[in-house]
C-alpha cells in the first residue's frame, strides 16, 4: 500500500473556501469531519479557534488562513511552535496581506541578521 501525502487544511471566508475545494482539496476524514472551516459572520471564535487545533494533526501538512482570521485567534497561532502542519496566513478578497501582522514571517525574520545576507 502506497503512502498517502498529507493534507492541506482552509480556514477561510466563503471565496477562499470555495477556489480551494475547486482546486481539488476537499477531504473528509473517518469521523467525516471536513479539513475546511468556512467563516461567516455568525461563526463564533470559539470554534475558529476549536477547527484550527483540530487541524493540528499528522494527516495535515499546511494551514491555510485567512490573515483576518488568523488576527481573531492569534494566541492559538503563535502558541503553535511545530514546523508540520504549517500555518499560512494568506490575504482574501476584502482584506489585502498584511506582512507586518504574520506570525511566522516575524518569527523567521528574528532569526536572521542583516549580516547573514551580506
Amino acid at each position: 500500500m502506497a503512502a498517502r501525502g498529507k493534507l492541506i487544511a482552509v480556514i477561510g471566508d466563503e471565496d477562499t473556501c470555495t477556489g480551494f475545494l475547486l482546486g481539488g482539496i476537499g477531504e473528509l476524514n473517518k469521523n467525516r469531519k471536513p479539513n475546511f472551516l468556512v467563516v461567516e459572520k455568525d461563526t463564533s471564535i470559539t470554534e475558529i479557534e476549536e477547527t484550527f487545533k483540530s487541524f493540528l494533526r499528522a494527516d495535515i501538512g499546511i494551514i491555510l488562513i485567512n490573515q483576518f482570521i488568523a488576527e481573531m485567534i492569534r494566541h492559538a497561532i503563535d502558541a503553535h511552535m511545530q514546523s508540520i502542519p504549517a500555518v499560512l496566513e494568506i490575504p482574501s478578497k476584502e482584506h489585502p496581506y498584511d506582512a507586518s501582522k504574520d506570525s511566522i514571517l516575524r518569527r523567521a525574520k528574528g532569526m536572521f541578521s542583516a549580516e547573514d545576507f551580506r
